[in-house]
């Protein structure tokens, strides 16, 4: 399992949203590529962009930002907010983005997901953005009456290999990562790899993460605890390469 900085941007500057609320804003940054940068000499090995203003509006927004951390840092990300159709897919792949992340536009379009794992098999994660094991839409406005341990098996069948699962009522709060809704999608599921989101405080956290003992639960993402220091990124690297 390794740490994955998450980097959220809105009108052009980091941000943290609380609750996935998007009138709770914390800025932390002007400069969104130099924080990339931070954190990956920091020895961040993967790192996560998602263009908020993509995601409240369906349509992506930070496109040229996200473009510039991908051909500035050194290792791979992971990005998305507003990615709606096969030709924003093929755009972020080009600017180097090595995973493309899915959201809202699959939940009433699998036939999408379906098309797009064709393309792009080993470069698509779904976001399932979750408040009380219901999935939430359009930014995390909106909570439907989809369940994700159901709706997860669904995204196995078609094949899909990367899951990132975000409780956003943890999300920003530090309060913890929701540990018993990480399990129930491992356990409903046989290959697909798990990256834990929402809630991430502390050196604790991790562990208990660690402690769940799934080779699929490849990744966790931070974004507060580290911009906040409840969390320092080189000790949590360094826990999760010595569980390897």
């Amino acid at each position: 399992m390794t740490i994955i900085p998450a980097i959220d941007i809105k009108e052009g500057k980091v941000v943290r949203l609380a609750q996935g609320r998007f009138d709770d804003v914390t800025i932390y940054s002007d400069d969104p590529i130099a924080m990339a940068q931070k954190w990956v000499d920091k020895g961040a090995k993967y790192l996560h962009v998602i263009d908020l203003d993509g995601a409240l509006s369906c349509e992506m927004q930070n496109f040229g930002i996200i473009s510039k951390i991908a051909q500035t840092v050194k290792v791979p990300i992971q990005a998305g907010g507003g990615v709606r159709a096969k030709e924003d897919i093929a755009s972020l792949i080009n600017a180097g983005v090595k995973r493309i992340i899915l959201s809202t536009r699959i939940l009433d379009d699998l036939k999408f997901l379906k098309d797009v794992l064709h393309y792009w098999p080993n470069n698509i994660a779904v976001s399932l953005d979750c408040a009380n094991g219901m999935i939430a839409e359009k930014g995390w406005t909106n909570i439907t009456n989809k369940r994700a341990t159901d709706f997860v098996v669904e995204l196995e069948n078609l094949g899909l290999k990367y899951l990132i699962y975000t409780d956003i009522k943890r999300d920003g709060m530090l309060s913890g990562p929701n540990f018993g809704g990480i399990k129930q999608i491992l356990d409903n599921t046989i290959n697909i790899s798990v990256i834990a989101s929402g809630g991430l405080r502390s050196i604790k956290d991790i562990n208990r993460l660690l402690a769940i003992k799934s080779p699929r639960l490849i990744g966790a993402i931070t974004g507060k605890a580290i911009y906040e220091g409840t969390l320092d990124l080189e000790m949590a690297l360094e826990l999760c390469s010595q569980k390897e």
